[in-house]
């Protein structure tokens, strides 16, 4: 009996470990050789000019335990599969695809197995896992886990030049000179035209200016003489 639920709790452990494993060493590969080592995808959506999903759908038979009088085997997996969350039969694996290369490999379906999560799955990539491909990323021994998918590392986003500022408005150009220190800034002085009737208190100190008028020279006629 205690050699069963060994056997039982290995169940899945290695296959989750492989799907685990290929969500590391895919990232970077070409579309090329993912097709080549995973086989033609059952869907593929195009996404944009650079981005595709290529997605993989596989299924697996569960077969049923032997059971004799002594040993009721098939209850006993029937309990293990009920404390463990049971014992999947179908996987969903979607690829990302940028600009040619693997950006990120997702798993979803009914994919966990008596040990481990997203065990299934492993059908789909164990042909890139077992024959190392070029294109790919090294595997990374503390990133693969039975029971935890690696999680991607987190890139550092670069943020945008804030634009100027003024007090507490947004976007308000500066209004600060920026010329040479001591320097006298040009001053425009603007001609005042004064408007008919303004007050005197508008123009103050305003003098006429009389208009001069060039003399003209009289005419002397002379007069005769007796």
């Amino acid at each position: 009996m205690s050699s069963m639920l060994l056997g039982l709790g290995g169940c899945g452990y290695y296959a989750s470990r492989t799907a685990h494993k290929a969500q590391v060493t895919m990232i970077g590969m070409t579309e090329q050789d993912v097709q080549a080592c995973a086989g033609i995808p059952t869907k593929t959506q195009t996404i944009d000019d650079h981005v595709k999903i290529f997605e993989y759908q596989r299924g697996r038979n569960i077969g049923t335990a032997t059971t004799s009088t002594l040993i009721p085997v098939q209850s006993v997996v029937n309990i293990v599969r009920d404390v463990g969350g049971g014992d999947g039969n179908s996987c969903i694996a979607d690829f990302r695809i940028v600009d040619g290369r693997v950006r990120d490999v997702y798993y979803s379906g009914d994919d966990d197995m008596l040990v481990g999560t997203d065990g299934v799955c492993s059908s789909v990539v164990r042909g890139c896992v077992r024959r190392a491909v070029p294109s790919g990323s090294p595997p990374n021994f503390w990133k693969t886990s039975a029971f935890i998918q690696p999680q991607p590392d987190k890139k550092a986003v670069v943020s945008g030049v804030p634009a100027p500022t003024t007090g507490n408005i947004s976007g308000a150009a500066s209004t600060t000179p920026t010329g040479v220190t001591g320097a006298e800034l040009p001053v425009k002085v603007l001609a005042v035209t004064p408007t008919a009737g303004s007050s005197a208190t508008s123009v103050q100190g305003q003098q006429t200016i009389p208009t001069i008028v060039p003399a003209t020279p009289a005419t002397v006629t002379p007069t005769p003489q007796k």
